[in-house]
């Protein structure tokens, strides 16, 4: 089997694993000129202060940087396990959607909502392990 065929049902998450490095990308443009408009000297810490939108775009960053790598693994671990494409897909998308609205409700200054949009991506995080193991342990039989 060819990697075109391998991949061709993971299409849509191929998309999601782009969108997260866009995100990513974007997080740190905003972080960078957040930065610059406050004047912040580079290299120092930021005052951890959430009444401070460069506080609030510095956390955002740092928060998806810390689940990324996650997400990856768990897609290649579903996509070599050859997890379902509907679930795999599905469990993608949703968690660049809930990162995405991590992101715009970290931004706004909203706590509550921006936890429940960082449950979301923990829960499809899980979601993908779940159906990444589920596979493994279907194949193994």
């Amino acid at each position: 089997m060819q990697m075109q065929e391998l991949v061709a049902p993971y299409i849509p998450t191929v998309w999601a694993l782009g969108m997260s490095g866009a995100l990513l990308l974007v997080q740190l443009l905003v972080v960078d000129l957040a930065g610059l408009k406050a004047r912040h000297r580079p290299g120092t810490p930021v005052d951890p202060d959430p009444g401070n939108f460069l506080f609030r775009a510095t956390r955002a960053h740092a928060n998806t940087n810390e689940s990324i790598a996650a997400f990856v693994l768990l897609v290649l671990f579903a996509l070599l396990s050859a997890a379902s494409p509907l679930w795999v897909n599905a469990l993608s998308w949703a968690y660049v959607a809930a990162r995405a609205a991590h992101m715009l409700f970290y931004y706004a200054g909203l706590p509550l909502p921006r936890t429940i949009a960082f449950a979301a991506s923990l829960i499809a995080l899980f979601g993908m392990l779940g159906v990444g193991v589920f596979a493994c342990y279907m194949g193994s039989q």
